[in-house]
């Protein structure tokens, strides 16, 4: 590949891997009138492990040793299951995919709010700074629409589940920095969403209801959140960090919520109002500075 090529392609892939990371809140708005959350998420990581699993058997990765399985297992259960479920749940019973994709861009604050006592790191007065900032700027956002009964409202019910979903992510995080750190990405990442269908088959199957209204938009959802959100959203960070541009990718993902927001308004027409927009780029504001690193 000619070196001109070579580094346009290396400069595409942080962002690529942002938009993928952005549309699983569109995807998860796709397929909510089409599907029952926790059936379609249950289906989604079985699949996305056994795609997994056929790729790391191509590749010939190295599994780690019964201690780790169960350590990927936990993190699993947590950032591909609960994480997951949580968020495909809120948006299916009305919250918007903007508002879903803002409150995931907290969980690096309040990862940067816990790891002091979770891990033993300093938490400095920048950083501090902005978790006040980024949680004020969500503040903007969701105060004006929190309960509110028309189109653009957000469900109460609904907000906090997916609140409860950004902690997950967030133990998920913690847990895989603290037991994850010797083991290869792929078998890391085939491990988790084996230990999320351990956790969402069971689940589906004692409360979901598997209703599915067969049609492009579930078929395009699923595929997408499998090979798209999943396995080439892993893929895309195998190679990022090889190439070591993961701190590029952290500061990528104050995009996220933004971007999906207009994905979301371009394919469903959810809007926000001026004083949501200026929160959301607050909230972007204080997690970059959170983050920095």
């Amino acid at each position: 590949m000619p070196r001109t090529s070579a580094g346009l392609y290396a400069a595409l892939i942080p962002s690529l891997f942002v938009v993928i990371w952005a549309t699983g809140f569109v995807t998860a708005r796709l397929v909510a009138p089409h599907a029952e959350p926790l059936a379609f998420v249950a289906l989604r990581v079985v699949a996305t492990a056994l795609v997994l699993a056929a790729i790391a058997r191509v590749r010939h990765v190295r599994w780690p040793s019964g201690r780790a399985w169960c350590d990927a297992s936990i993190g699993g259960v947590l950032m591909q299951g609960v994480y997951i479920a949580g968020v495909f749940w809120a948006v299916h019973r009305g919250l918007p995919a903007g508002i879903a994709a803002l409150v995931g861009s907290l969980q690096p604050l309040l990862t940067a709010a816990i790891a002091g006592p979770m891990l033993g790191e300093h938490v400095g007065g920048r950083r501090w700074a902005g978790i006040g900032a980024g949680f004020f700027g969500a503040a903007l956002v969701l105060a004006p629409k929190l309960g509110a009964v028309d189109a653009s409202g957000i469900p109460p019910v609904a907000l906090g589940v997916c609140l409860g979903a950004m902690a997950a992510m967030t133990l998920g995080t913690l847990w895989q920095k603290r037991t994850g750190g010797g083991v290869d990405l792929l078998a890391n990442a085939t491990i988790q969403f084996t230990g999320a269908s351990l956790l969402m088959v069971p689940l589906a199957a004692l409360f979901g209801e598997w209703r599915f209204d067969p049609g492009w938009p579930l078929g395009l959802g699923f595929a997408w959140s499998v090979f798209g959100n999943s396995v080439a959203g892993i893929l895309l960070l195998m190679v990022l960090i090889r190439r070591g541009a993961v701190a590029g990718v952290a500061s990528l993902f104050f995009l996220v919520p933004p971007v999906s927001a207009v994905m979301a308004y371009l394919l469903f027409g959810e809007a926000l109002s001026p004083v949501q927009i200026a929160g959301m780029a607050v909230a972007a504001g204080g997690v970059a500075l959170a983050s920095r690193g």
